[in-house]
């Protein structure tokens, strides 16, 4: 293995909410069918994790979850879970899984990009560099990427204003355009945006009849 490919590699920490709780805001987008939402919520979330093991910066990559039913299709991508912690909230998953790692270094990266490319991802990482770094969402508020420093602490700000908060811990933010990565997806527009950027197979075959 090449020295910068050592030195790029990463093990990503994935949450994934309980699917019946799970992006409540994209609920129009299959007419508020429990079972059609559940089915795209899974889809979101299988086809990012499915991008970020085919990128080759990531060496691993682990979802956080308490659904038996994301679990089970994780593990037949080859993707361990693990339980969520007792401790409530998104930025305590984090802490969770990267301890669960014990990794050199450890990265966070959202489960609701459908359109992600390995690519964008790779280049990302590879913008990094050995630095604490992140990539903001689309809007430039939010956090679709963080990446600790090796061998440092993750210390995940995510929530509202997550890219000022980040910014303001001392992450670094990656400016490339990557418009894959920055595409996360809460709402049926942003779900027509994701589609325009060619989304992954489960997510397509999820969606309502709008795309066809």
């Amino acid at each position: 293995m090449e020295y910068d490919e050592v030195r790029h590699e990463v093990d990503l920490v994935v949450p994934v909410k309980t699917l019946d709780r799970a992006k409540t805001r994209l609920t129009s987008a299959t007419g508020g069918d429990p079972v059609s939402h559940a089915a795209l919520a899974l889809a979101l979330a299988l086809d990012t994790v499915s991008a970020a093991v085919a990128t080759p910066a990531v060496r691993r990559v682990v979802t956080i979850t308490s659904d038996p039913a994301v679990a089970a299709e994780m593990a037949a991508l080859g993707v361990e879970s693990v339980p969520e912690p007792a401790e409530p909230g998104l930025n305590a998953a984090l802490r969770h899984g990267a301890h669960a790692l014990r990794s050199t270094r450890v990265g966070a990266l959202q489960a609701d990009l459908p359109a992600l490319k390995p690519d964008e991802l790779q280049a990302a990482i590879e913008a990094a560099g050995y630095r604490r770094a992140f990539v903001a969402d689309r809007q430039g508020t939010g956090t679709t990427l963080l990446l600790a420093a090796p061998g440092a602490e993750l210390d995940p700000r995510f929530g509202v204003g997550s890219a000022g908060h980040h910014r303001s811990s001392g992450a670094v933010p990656l400016s490339g355009q990557w418009p894959t990565l920055r595409c996360d997806v809460d709402t049926e527009a942003d779900l027509r945006l994701a589609f325009g950027l060619g989304l992954g197979a489960r997510t397509a075959n999820a969606l309502p009849a709008w795309t066809t």
